[in-house]
């Protein structure tokens, strides 16, 4: 019997740089995806996952993270005496419970790796999640409730990886794999090879279910590139004493920590919302015909 997964790790410390100057005074994880906080997502699919405590980790001017988690009773009262009671009820809803979100700051900008290594106190001896918060994955089985499916299976760490053009592949994290009766197994890491040197087309793409030994490893992990403890060099590591499956996640994934991600994003889920999908669509008509009668 393995474990429950109760506890999930989301790394939110990045200044975001990719998405400056709007991140200059607003954390990229409270972009707004249509109408909500991009972080909002990552949350509900852990909680959808069945994570009981979800720890965010953040550095300085990350405050309003945690605002946003709060209760908001001013707010509420507010739309309550306005009668508006519908959308208060969806607010306060969406609230975690109280014990169920808690907050660590990572005082220095040192990596993902160490990132999560912040966390190690609060999450203890058990296996626990990783979501990236600009990684917005959409799917009609929410990802990470896929790899606890697989690690409930195997008692394996998990991580999920996707597949991409053979040419795109030195862009990437990409992992080489081993098929066997049990399933695949991930025999190496490479933090983007050199173009034509990758062992495959699977890149890693935002979500890992790891044991708690890699903290330790974390914790005596040499700086790897850009200077900082890198979370692939610990899972290398990892890999010489634990098995790593694969989980290939077959939805849509959007980097919102790039400009055409996080544009990308908001069109596709406004597309699914009945309520905003005819206006959105009749504008990007209008726009699409009036860039063709340019070109003509």
């Amino acid at each position: 019997m393995h474990k429950k997964i109760r506890k999930a790790v989301i790394p939110a410390a990045g200044f975001g740089t990719r998405m400056l100057p709007a991140t200059k005074s607003v954390p990229k994880e409270l972009l707004t995806v249509v109408d909500r906080p991009l972080i909002d997502y990552i949350v509900e699919e852990a909680f959808a996952a069945g994570i009981e405590h979800v720890v965010v980790v953040h550095g300085r001017m990350k405050g309003a993270i945690e605002d946003h988690f709060d209760h908001a009773f001013e707010l509420d009262s507010s739309l309550r005496k306005a009668g508006k009671h519908p959308l208060a009820d969806r607010i306060s809803g969406a609230t975690p419970q109280t014990g169920a979100i808690s907050f660590v700051r990572q005082q220095e900008a040192r990596g993902l790796g160490h990132a999560i290594w912040t966390a190690r106190h609060v999450v203890g001896d058990e296996p626990f999640a990783v979501l990236l918060p600009d990684m917005l994955m959409v799917a009609q089985t929410p990802c990470l409730s896929s790899m606890v499916d697989l690690y409930e299976e195997t008692g394996s760490n998990v991580v999920a990886v996707e597949r991409c053009d053979p040419q795109e592949a030195h862009k990437f994290g990409i992992v080489s794999l081993q098929p066997g009766s049990d399933g695949s197994r991930i025999t190496g890491l490479v933090e983007k090879p050199a173009p034509g040197e990758a062992p495959s087309n699977f890149f890693i793409s935002g979500r890992y279910i790891l044991h708690p030994e890699v903290f330790a490893i974390l914790e005596d992990q040499a700086p790897g590139a850009g200077g900082e403890i890198q979370l692939t060099d610990a899972l290398r590591t990892l890999l010489q004493t634990q098995v790593i499956r694969p989980y290939e996640f077959a939805g849509r994934t959007f980097d919102c920590g790039s400009p055409t991600g996080y544009v990308s994003a908001n069109l596709h889920l406004a597309m699914a919302r009945p309520d905003l999908a005819s206006a959105l669509a009749a504008e990007i008509e209008g726009l699409l015909t009036r860039e063709n009668a340019k070109a003509a």
